[in-house]
């Protein structure tokens, strides 16, 4: 954590809400200045450390989840200022040598983290029952509002090892 944090800012996070916050929220309980805690929530959004988004002019924050999430996004964020490759190293050893958590996110629970789609032009005639249109990748892909495409999270991690 050393590596995405410093000991204050870590000191900071610890402190702010599993849910969305507003800046009011995080400075009521940092016990800053608006301007200061602004400033401090946009430069650990920045680093993916914390998400944030706008709607009807309110911005708010809220710190992503492990998986996908946290994990992915302080990767993905390529900064000069980041051994991309130590990072790597570590979350490899996290999330696949010492692998307790990652069984712990995906096994120990109801609530599935993924969803699997089906490349659709491979399915042939004979054997298909029906696919709904939820189902369908390229339905999702035709409706969604907004795209982000990037190179997957495994990928980038595996460059560096």
């Amino acid at each position: 954590m050393s590596i995405l944090f410093n000991e204050k800012e870590a000191e900071l996070v610890s402190q702010l809400p599993i849910k969305s916050f507003t800046i009011n929220t995080a400075s009521r309980i940092w016990k800053l200045n608006k301007v200061n805690t602004e400033k401090v929530l946009d430069e650990l959004a920045g680093r993916a450390i914390l998400m944030d988004s706008e709607h009807n002019g309110i911005k708010k924050y809220v710190l992503p989840p492990p998986m996908a999430g946290f994990f992915e996004f302080s990767l993905m964020r390529t900064r000069q200022d980041l051994d991309q490759k130590l990072l790597s190293e570590l979350f490899h050893q996290y999330l696949n040598i010492e692998e307790d958590f990652i069984k712990d996110l995906f096994l120990d629970s109801e609530t599935k983290m993924g969803r699997t789609f089906v490349q659709e032009e491979v399915l042939s005639n004979d054997n298909l029952v029906s696919i709904l249109d939820y189902e369908k990748a390229s339905h999702i892909i035709k409706t969604a509002t907004y795209i982000g495409i990037s190179m997957c999270y495994c990928r980038h991690k595996m460059e560096h090892l």
